[in-house]
């Protein structure tokens, strides 16, 4: 029987995919902390989840707030800061990351700073907060891509992918060598660094898009891998578990504003009308 769901979970299955047990995993809010929990439950029941903010191998309960919400948490091994999270990672004990795409080259180079001129951008994001850090010395680093885009050249390099490509990353002596992004989540496929050229190529493509739909978000001559799959679909205990731990992110934001604004506005008209 074929399992219905939405892309919005579709993305975060695949991360949670990458979820190994027993690997220490540095989550951020929002997709990255549903993808760890439904790991936990479901295929990686001894992998150590991290907050950001310190929360060390907690047991998620709901979706947290903020990188330092214990409230979301059934438990966890011990509490410790910002600055000892950052060291373990620098000291090379963070296994994979997950970081969010604004803006990404060829080389996995991000930005999540700015569009535009720095000093007059058209947008401003929220920076690198820890993403320069994590991408830099974490063993490998998952990127998801819900709403940004590729480009030839970033208006700003706020986290460094593979540089220039080739072995210009290790050769720069500032990363751990072998590290770097290991691949990139996007709403339209798989895509997977080159071990040579560490360029960007097409490994999987999500069910019902096209390779020209791929292809016209990205500026440059895009690889395809010669064995280009299909992306497995999601099993019915995966979709169940993210209605039931996050039941907005399964129809994604918006919609769930729109729902949600929707029915209150249903229920205020109801209490306006005479009785």
């Amino acid at each position: 029987m074929t399992v219905k769901y939405t892309l919005n979970e579709l993305l975060i299955i695949i991360a949670a995919r990458e979820i190994h047990d027993d690997e220490n995993v540095v989550l951020g809010v929002g997709l990255p902390t549903i993808s760890g929990a439904l790991a936990k439950a479901l295929h990686a029941p001894n992998v150590n989840l991290m907050m950001e903010a310190g929360i060390i191998d907690f047991e998620p309960l709901v979706r947290p707030n903020h990188i330092a919400d214990v409230m979301s948490c059934r438990g966890f091994s011990y509490s410790t800061d910002l600055f000892s999270t950052f060291t373990t990672t620098y000291r090379g004990f963070v296994d994979v990351c997950f970081l969010g795409v604004a803006q990404i080259d060829k080389f996995g180079n991000l930005n999540t700073t700015v569009i535009g001129d720095y000093f007059k951008p058209d947008l401003r994001l929220p920076g690198s907060g820890g993403a320069a850090d994590f991408i830099g010395y974490s063993k490998r680093t998952v990127l998801t891509m819900r709403g940004g885009n590729f480009v030839e050249k970033l208006d700003y390099v706020t986290s460094p992918g593979y540089l220039e490509g080739g072995s210009a990353r290790d050769d720069s002596g500032l990363f751990p060598k072998g590290s770097g992004p290991s691949m990139l989540i996007s709403k339209k496929g798989i895509f997977k660094f080159d071990p040579e050229t560490k360029e960007l190529y097409l490994a999987q493509i999500h069910p019902g898009i096209s390779l020209d739909d791929v292809k016209k978000d990205v500026p440059w001559d895009l690889k395809i891998t010669e064995n280009l799959t299909e992306t497995a679909p999601p099993s019915q205990k995966e979709v169940s578990f993210i209605r039931k731990f996050a039941p907005t992110e399964s129809v994604g934001r918006e919609l769930a504003l729109e729902l949600s604004t929707a029915h209150i506005m249903k229920k205020m008209e109801a209490r306006q009308k005479p009785e």
